[in-house]
């Protein structure tokens, strides 16, 4: 996988580039395996915007994605490699023994024709999933459930990849991207080895009409808008004294966002790269 560079024939061409999408084998989505999405413009269900910037875009199937991993016993072989417009990942399309098609994400090095499987006694092989308990210590793991059968909930961006540390007990203590250490129960399951597309940091959009496209609407600055429609605004020049909030208020630098009281405050050993330690 690598980045393709255009001429520079307008501005956006001469600061964007894409991928080559080198590995995508097939370009249209399995028909039993999509279905559409309601869009909610980042709107709740009182109509109110709840996310914004959100709106747009060109339109998308959803991909249903296999995060769970249980067709245990049974061998599936990869018959394509995919673009999934709703994630940074590229997926694989997995077609089993018994006849039945799933998709899953792809790790860096699957290709077409590797086979994979899942369950408890499985080789730690690229693609395979299995319990942390059977995973051998200081693999690269990916799609990570938090709890047994939950589905894989940690590590499913491109690129992203955890490692397993240790083993005491019922838990499992694993190293996640961000540098947070932290505990999963040992009967959850991970896949082995590093989600694909190591190159999607790497793309440079270029111009405003490629964030319309992925659903991306612009946001005027708080510090440029009237002082009627956000905290930051107005003033007879460019201010520089007011604190960062978002429009309702809300501090949105330094302040904690994770309660104190939550339960899973336990299993964590390492707080984020920059958050306090506590054991």
């Amino acid at each position: 996988m690598g980045i393709r560079e255009y001429k520079p024939t307008t501005p956006g061409r001469r600061a964007g580039n894409v991928l080559d999408f080198a590995e995508i084998t097939k370009t249209e989505p399995e028909k039993g395996l999509i279905e559409m999405l309601h869009r909610t413009g980042g709107r709740n269900c009182h109509g109110r915007i709840t996310c914004r910037g959100m709106g747009g875009g060109h339109k998308r199937y959803y991909r249903k994605i296999d995060f769970k991993r249980d067709k245990d016993g049974v061998k599936g072989k990869v018959e394509a490699i995919e673009y999934d417009p709703y994630r940074s990942a590229f997926i694989a399309l997995i077609k089993y023994e018994d006849g039945e098609k799933r998709y899953i994400l792809c790790p860096l090095g699957l290709k077409v024709g590797d086979t994979v499987e899942s369950g408890e006694h499985v080789d730690p092989e690229t693609g395979n999933c299995m319990p942390l308990q059977n995973i051998p210590l200081g693999l690269v793991v990916h799609n990570i459930e938090m709890e047994p059968g939950g589905g894989g909930k940690l590590c499913r961006a491109a690129g992203c990849e955890a490692r397993l540390l240790a083993k005491e007990g019922r838990y499992a203590h694993i190293a996640l991207p961000s540098g947070e250490m932290r505990m999963v129960n040992i009967r959850c399951r991970a896949t082995i080895g590093q989600v694909g597309n190591l190159d999607h940091q790497n793309v440079s959009l270029g111009k405003a009409g490629r964030s319309r496209w992925l659903g991306i609407r612009p946001i005027c600055r708080g510090i440029a808008r009237n002082p009627v429609d956000h905290p930051m605004g107005g003033g007879s020049a460019k201010g520089k004294g007011h604190i960062p909030q978002s429009p309702t208020g809300v501090l949105a630098k330094g302040g904690k966002t994770r309660s104190p009281r939550a339960g899973s405050n336990k299993f964590i050993l390492r707080r984020r790269k920059g958050k306090e330690t506590t054991a």
